[in-house]
């Protein structure tokens, strides 16, 4: 899953919020320096990817996309699932959406002196550009997958992922109905057990 997923799936706790977000930014065990709550969310963000990866139902989404990108496959779902949990918001928040992404934003900021370096970087890009909010239009998934793809110097083709999208839009968004189900079961009972 991509940011707004983790984000949504740390219910609403500040801390695991934090560690659920930069968990990708961190190798190995190097986050034992961080509050208590913050390494949990580290911890819930990798069970997250864990049970995602392994998820029958990403994998058939993944396997629609695998002949061109490889295994950049998996990155690109998880951008697509971030986009229908976007357009789907309301099935899953009171919260308007655009609130949730103000109050992150905020979060952010006041977590700003234990973030790593690689998210201070970014930050400043995320917020201005409203990454987040954008994933529920089309066209902000664009700029993501050309901002990835840009990254891997062109070596991706992430920017023609768009194309896929529009042609199995149906497909991907029924694949990431039924699967966000059972992920958010999973996320809330390891977030029980933190």
């Amino acid at each position: 899953m991509n940011f707004l997923a983790h984000i949504y799936l740390s219910f609403d706790d500040k801390e695991i919020t934090i560690g659920n977000f930069i968990a990708d930014s961190i190798r190995g065990n190097k986050y034992k320096h961080l509050p208590p709550r913050v390494q949990s969310g580290i911890v819930l963000h990798r069970a997250i990817d864990t049970f995602t990866d392994a998820h029958p139902t990403v994998r058939k989404s993944t396997k629609r996309l695998h002949k061109n990108y490889g295994h950049y496959s998996g990155v690109i779902v998880d951008i697509f699932y971030d986009h229908f949990l976007a357009k789907n918001w309301e099935r899953y928040s009171e919260v308007p959406l655009d609130e949730f992404v103000e109050r992150f934003y905020d979060l952010l900021e006041e977590h700003y002196d234990i973030l790593p370096e690689g998210i201070r970087k970014m930050m400043p890009f995320m917020i201005a550009d409203n990454w987040i909010l954008n994933y529920s239009k089309l066209d902000g998934i664009a700029r993501v997958l050309n901002g990835i793809n840009r990254r891997t110097k062109n070596k991706s083709k992430m920017n023609f992922a768009i194309l896929d999208l529009e042609e199995h839009y149906d497909k991907f968004e029924s694949e990431f109905l039924a699967f966000f189900e059972e992920l958010v079961v999973f996320s809330r009972q390891k977030f029980m057990s933190l």
